[in-house]
């Protein structure tokens, strides 16, 4: 039986609350702020995000980098009873332009430059615009807040998409979502008081906003970071004695690149990773590197926020499992007859419980399509993510991620996965990075194409490769065409932007 929620599930301003005073909360280039700083200044923030945007429910937008004012909105569009609609702030005016009309936002707030890209078309009538230097400054009127306490269950936050297939989509997650996934990441983590994170990823993910969300639950501090290079990511952990590092496996194969000095990989206590599978070379390079951290594979979805962990103490004799559920997850592999998979047979990731978000935004069909009614063996029912992985339970209860279900390759009738083709491809050594898509072919319907990024340039790798991969997979898995690129294009969200591959491999 999955753990039962705690009875002490309470909105999400109030995760604050549990730092001591003096205790640092945000460690910023302008100084710290303590427990005691970041309650004060969040609830002038709330008064004065009230004083502009008056019924409660309505959206907030920020279109802004890593600092004060992204850090402490979460917690202060919650205590002024509105909706925070982070949006990554390297987004360009179509998007940010898509999700302002979409969420219906009553105000954005972004710097005088980012505003300014902004045509009049791409701004709601009803939106109002400030530049978050004026909004700085406002937080010092402290003006009070008016609205009675919200619900655990009401509208937090709506986070969108990347939007890789199709325009970004807005998941509605409740106050009661945002805070025991940041309990139930804190306690499966083991975070403490003295704990400190390096906040690299993006606010507006969710696997980012955590990051701020869980360490706040656990009494500890967080440094926002906007890097410019990898470098800069160790420099920052050595400088703050960050004992948490979070990233996607774009990131680590960055970082694992680097020399890395002693005084930055001593004080990490823990890695963590989501947003893709690690690789066996990618897990032993970590290891090796930060032998005293415990690393932590992660699976998760926006959807449902997190769905499993792998206990660090697997990671060397399991290290491409994606582990088993989270605390207050309920994770079921069904397969295609609508049963529970036996073990070793494949099937659908379906994730249940008080983690499950509230749907999409204004959009009833695509939430109709994932939202649907959980499995009869579930023993939370309710409504379910039915997330379209499909993955394998092996007979210690452990999950092996398989592929996406649309991203499967038909090919001459068969179907590929591009997860193994792009893991016989990094197996050979020979390539950094890799990803297998299928492009319209008229002799076999989809034909696989690969693309590498290649450890070292050289004509060597070039042979050695479809060598290699002719050897080690069938014929209907071979690719058809092997590109070879200095550096694969990123997503806004940090992962590989499969989506611009493709279209450029089929221009």
């Amino acid at each position: 039986m999955p753990a039962e929620p705690p009875n002490s599930i309470r909105t999400l301003d109030q995760l604050a609350l549990r730092g001591r005073d003096n205790d640092p909360a945000l460690v910023l280039r302008e100084g710290i702020l303590s427990y005691k700083d970041l309650r004060d200044r969040v609830a002038a923030l709330a008064g004065w995000l009230q004083a502009q945007v008056k019924p409660q429910g309505e959206r907030v937008a920020t279109w802004a980098a890593k600092g004060e004012l992204t850090c402490l909105m979460p917690l202060a569009a919650a205590r002024a009873g509105l909706v925070h609609v982070p949006i990554n702030p390297l987004l360009k005016r179509a998007q940010v332009g898509h999700i302002l009309a979409d969420s219906g936002a009553q105000l954005l707030i972004a710097n005088e430059a980012r505003l300014a890209t902004l045509s009049s078309g791409d701004i709601p009538q009803s939106c109002i615009l400030a530049d978050e230097k004026a909004v700085l400054f406002a937080k010092g009127q402290a003006i009070r807040v008016t609205t009675a306490p919200g619900e655990p269950g009401d509208l937090a936050a709506i986070l969108y998409t990347s939007g890789s297939t199709g325009l970004p989509k807005g998941v509605m997650l409740s106050h009661a979502n945002m805070w025991l996934g940041a309990q139930s990441v804190a306690q499966y983590l083991g975070l403490a008081a003295d704990d400190r994170a390096l906040a690299v990823l993006p606010l507006s993910f969710d696997y980012g906003q955590n990051q701020l969300l869980s360490h706040w639950y656990a009494g500890a501090s967080v440094v926002p970071l906007d890097f410019l290079t990898p470098r800069d990511v160790a420099k920052s952990v050595a400088r703050y004695c960050v004992t948490t590092l979070a990233a996607v496996p774009p990131l680590w194969v960055q970082l694992i690149e680097l020399n890395w000095p002693a005084e930055a990989v001593a004080p990490l206590r823990r890695l963590t990773n989501s947003g893709g599978s690690l690789t066996i070379d990618l897990v032993r390079s970590l290891r090796t590197l930060f032998p005293q951290a415990k690393l932590f594979p992660m699976y998760g979805l926006t959807e449902a926020f997190r769905s499993t962990y792998l206990d660090p103490a697997l990671v060397d004799d399991h290290p491409t499992s994606i582990g088993t559920a989270i605390p207050y997850a309920e994770v079921l592999v069904i397969n295609d007859s609508g049963d529970v998979a036996e073990i070793g047979e494949e099937g659908e990731l379906v994730h249940c419980g008080p983690l499950v978000a509230q749907g999409y935004w204004q959009d009833p069909q695509r939430t109709a399509e994932r939202f649907r009614q959980a499995p009869s063996a579930s023993q939370y029912g309710g409504i379910a993510v039915w997330s379209g992985d499909r993955v394998r339970r092996d007979s210690q209860g452990l999950l092996s991620f398989v592929g996406r279900r649309d991203a499967m390759i038909k090919s001459a009738g068969n179907r590929v996965s591009p997860q193994e083709v792009e893991e016989a491809a990094l197996a050979t050594g020979l390539v950094a990075e890799a990803v297998a898509l299928g492009i319209k072919d008229k002799r076999l319907g989809h034909a696989v194409h690969l693309v590498v990024r290649p450890r070292t340039e050289s004509s060597h790798a070039k042979e050695e490769l479809p060598r290699i991969l002719m050897k080690e997979l069938p014929n209907f898995m071979q690719p058809k065409e092997i590109h070879w690129r200095s550096v694969l294009p990123l997503s806004p969200n940090g992962k590989i932007d499969r989506a611009a591959l493709a279209e450029e491999l089929t221009a």
